[in-house]
């Protein structure tokens, strides 16, 4: 019994190890820092998409995420989602997402994301999604974002960082 916990407390440390080691990595430009770039793995059929990323601006002046064009889809658009007297409520972000210098903008659930609609093709667990975004200052930026399990928080919760049942670190 001892060497079945060791042996499966190994197998989930190797799994852990080999999901950190393949999450995306830091795309630099200009004064920006784009990381932790993901998205979601969708059903069969479905037609809409999401991706998330974060956004450092290490500069002393504000840049602005105008436009996100990619492969996976002819229509990406920036949405921010809300709750409003109860009401969750999403829309497009109008004239562009501004990154204070400074400051971090983070796309992620419930907030600011991207909307991939009318997607060519499903998502799938464990591929990548190239996107190209386009910023006032920085230019045209090519990030990749990581696919992860359906229900995925996070970037590093493609249900390859999960111990299994029982176990703890």
């Amino acid at each position: 019994m001892r060497k079945l916990i060791t042996m499966s407390f190994c197998a989930a440390l190797v799994t852990c190890i080999a999901g950190a080691s393949a999450r995306a990595e830091e795309v630099k430009a200009g004064d920006l820092v784009i990381s932790q770039a993901w998205t979601r793995a969708t059903p069969n059929g479905a037609k809409i998409g999401t991706g998330y990323f974060t956004i450092e601006n290490k500069g002393t002046t504000a840049d602005k995420l105008v436009g996100v064009s990619g492969e996976v889809s002819d229509k990406i658009e920036v949405h921010e989602m809300s709750m409003n007297n109860g009401v969750m409520k999403m829309r497009p972000v109008d004239g562009g997402l501004t990154i204070e210098p400074g400051k971090t903008v983070k796309l992620a659930p419930s907030g600011y994301h991207l909307m991939i609609m009318d997607l060519k093709s499903p998502l799938k667990q464990g591929g990548k999604v190239p996107v190209t975004l386009e910023f006032e200052k920085a230019g045209k930026v090519a990030v990749t974002l990581d696919v992860q399990g359906i229900g995925a928080q996070g970037p590093s919760d493609g249900d390859g960082m999960k111990m299994p049942p029982g176990m703890k670190m």
